[in-house]
């Protein structure tokens, strides 16, 4: 938490998707921060110690999403990941996403409501 908010970490080599994510969550009172690759969410992860994760399956490499995944899983406790992906639901039945470390899988094009009924669930406000 940081100024009474929560802060939500947002990792995707999508600068507009960063940007419409950062709309629909600040603008629900919540705060963005952002990364564009897996390095620099660590990075940014270490520095912010965010409340909740959202991170792209498929970045600038192949598998950088569950890397992420699994370096910042090493750090010790962390809050909820969620995976975004556009295999979305598909990737829930033929993947045991919590052997990955998750919490959950969000459907990229990411439908807003349930970006905020999860955001709500599971860090309330």
């Amino acid at each position: 938490m940081k100024n009474g908010k929560h802060v939500v970490l947002c990792v995707d080599d999508d600068q507009d998707f960063l940007d419409s994510m950062r709309i629909i969550i600040e603008t629900n009172r919540y705060l963005v921060e952002t990364a564009t690759s897996a390095e620099d969410g660590v990075r940014k992860y270490k520095e912010q110690r965010p409340d909740f994760v959202i991170v792209d399956l498929m970045m600038e490499e192949v598998d950088s999403g569950t890397i992420f995944v699994k370096e910042i899983k090493a750090l010790g406790p962390t809050p909820p990941i969620y995976m975004l992906s556009s295999v979305g639901d598909g990737l829930t039945l033929s993947t045991d996403y919590t052997q990955l470390g998750l919490s959950g899988v969000l459907q990229k094009p990411i439908n807003p409501q349930t970006l905020l009924s999860t955001l709500k669930a599971r860090l309330g406000k």
